[in-house]
């Protein structure tokens, strides 16, 4: 069976060979430290998308959609692991050019551990761990920025639109993108700074969702109806997961248990906590009670922010960009989009792409030479950070578009008919429902 399977692989990439693409080390130059804080740092992550965004995005639907929304991020997170493995992981991380990566790893071939010899592969931006760790602890990232876009379009969309969308849009923008910026691509190499994912992750799946939301149409009764969130603790219990799962997310993207990794680790507390607190102070200055939807929005906008960051910045650097980016969400969120009319559902674009933007943006005003070891200044970094965002922004919003006309003859139409948008997601599509 092995023969059969390393045959296929072999039709695929028919210059493929074990010999010339495994990353052989011994074992004995894998840091155990270092492996288990990745191997936690990846199941941390894998849990801000399952059960964590689920929650979070299931406890502000209305009753009635609450199960067919956190299908979604069930769904996606299958999905996409399942993608990683076949293509994803070779095309965003082993050698390729400046735009994609090649097909080395195509189906994992070639990743292992020889216990016999003493020897495991390992990826050559991640030295000190084996090559499987950092494989799944990338997948996790990849499953939770395809699983962000769906709350942007919730409670109206197609169940096998979505599902083809995100596998298309995966492969299409994900990857690319991510190779990019961490697989050795043309952003590497301008010195874009993104620690943890603020435009591979952050940017890419808000203009994602935005389009999606544009596209798909607003929610039946949208602006005529009330349409508040079935269960505000479902929420706040997902945004503390999204807290405490962020600290994979970030402090992870070391690749190792060291002095980056703690740094990163503070400023992520820091920007997340005055985030929180800066949001309930708009909600006081504008006149409203403190809600528990601004905090945990103000929680995770600070987290988005810090997020490119995380690596680079100082304590200083990390209050500043929780409350820069925590205001700069309240206005996208409170102002911005109902001033222009678009039902991003869950604010996917209203905090994820927004704030992803300043973040990465704020990342190139605050950054910190000696907690990284750089040597950039502020007007160049400024201007590579513009740049990288804008071609991400573009990039992503136009394949978006196209990938979504493109499922939408697929699958007869993008959204469900009225009458069953009407009855709610959980019955029409999925048969069950929450009593």
């Amino acid at each position: 069976m092995k023969k059969i399977f390393l045959s296929l692989v072999m039709l695929f990439s028919p210059s493929l060979t074990l010999a010339e693409t495994n990353w052989w080390q011994p074992m004995s130059a894998i840091n155990d430290g270092d492996t288990a804080w990745v191997m936690i740092s990846a199941v941390l992550v894998l849990f801000m998308t399952i059960p964590g965004l689920a929650l979070f995005y299931g406890g502000m639907v209305r009753k009635k959609n609450i199960l067919s929304t956190m299908m979604h991020s069930f769904s996606v997170t299958a999905l996409i692991s399942v993608l990683w493995v076949v293509i994803g992981y070779s095309l965003a991380f082993t050698e390729g050019n400046a735009f994609i990566g090649g097909l080395d790893r195509l189906f994992l071939n070639g990743i292992g551990v020889d216990v016999v010899n003493q020897t495991a592969t390992i990826a050559p931006n991640a030295s000190s761990i084996p090559e499987t760790v950092f494989m799944f602890f990338q997948m996790t990232f990849a499953v939770i920025s395809v699983a962000i876009i769906s709350g942007a379009f919730a409670e109206r969309m197609k169940y096998s639109a979505m599902m083809w969308f995100s596998g298309l849009w995966f492969l299409l923008v994900y990857v690319p993108t991510c190779h990019w910026v961490w697989g050795g691509g043309f952003m590497a190499e301008g010195g874009v700074l993104d620690y943890a994912g603020g435009t591979v992750v952050h940017i890419n799946a808000g203009v994602a969702g935005l389009v999606a939301a544009i596209v798909v149409g607003k929610r039946v009764g949208f602006g005529k109806e009330a349409m508040p969130p079935h269960n505000m603790a479902f929420t706040l219990i997902g945004a503390a997961m999204l807290w405490i799962g962020w600290f994979g997310f970030n402090a992870g993207s070391a690749v190792a248990a060291n002095a980056s990794a703690g740094m990163a680790m503070a400023v992520t507390q820091i920007s997340a906590a005055v985030g929180a607190l800066t949001w309930l102070l708009c909600e006081k200055i504008a006149g409203h009670k403190a809600s528990s939807l601004g905090l945990a929005s103000g929680a995770v906008a600070g987290l988005v922010g810090i997020t490119p960051a995380a690596g680079f910045v100082d304590p200083q650097g990390a209050l500043a960009i929780g409350i820069i980016t925590s205001l700069s969400c309240y206005f996208s969120v409170v102002v911005m989009k109902h001033k222009l009319g678009y039902d991003d559902s869950l604010d996917a674009f209203g905090i994820h792409g927004f704030g992803g933007i300043v973040g990465g943006l704020l990342t190139g005003i605050f950054f910190n030479n000696a907690v990284f070891g750089g040597e950039t200044t502020i007007v160049h970094q400024l201007f590579i950070q513009m740049k990288d965002a804008a071609i991400t922004v573009i990039y992503s919003g136009a394949v978006s578009f196209i990938l979504l006309k493109i499922v939408e003859k697929m699958c007869g139409g993008l959204r469900v008919e009225r009458d069953d948008e009407r009855q709610g997601l959980d019955i029409s599509v999925h048969g069950e429902r929450v009593e």
